[in-house]
């Protein structure tokens, strides 16, 4: 769990950063990515922080991710300039740490919708 500076919905993507240890991302292609507020984390670290808005952030595996744009299960995935969401990967803006995960299914849309990402080393 990390202490957000306030309350965020499962598939919302986090950074570092903010009035606590994380806020929702505001930037394309952020390297301070924390990583994605979970639904059901299998193994959750710091389980017994009570603070208000400790939010469970997925590090490593499956889980529901706030996304946009046109991307194909495979895509790696970025933060992007809509508060919380991902966008498909550009290597025009390459920086160092900011890959939040692959995509497992297909989207395309200019709305934001949310499919399920793999999480961590990649």
């Amino acid at each position: 769990k990390y202490q957000a500076d306030k309350f965020y919905w499962p598939g919302t993507v986090v950074v570092f950063g903010g009035e606590k240890e994380i806020t929702q991302s505001t930037e394309s292609h952020d390297s301070r990515i924390a990583g994605v507020v979970s639904t059901e984390p299998a193994y959750l670290m710091n389980s017994g922080d009570t603070r208000d808005n400790a939010l469970s952030v997925a590090l490593l595996g499956r889980v529901p991710c706030s996304v946009v744009g046109n991307i194909r299960k495979g895509d790696q995935l970025v933060s992007s300039t809509i508060p919380g969401v991902a966008t498909k990967y550009s290597i025009d803006h390459y920086n160092p740490g900011m890959i939040i995960g692959k995509a497992l299914a297909d989207y395309n849309s200019d709305t934001p919708g949310v499919i399920e990402v793999v999480i961590g080393r990649l």
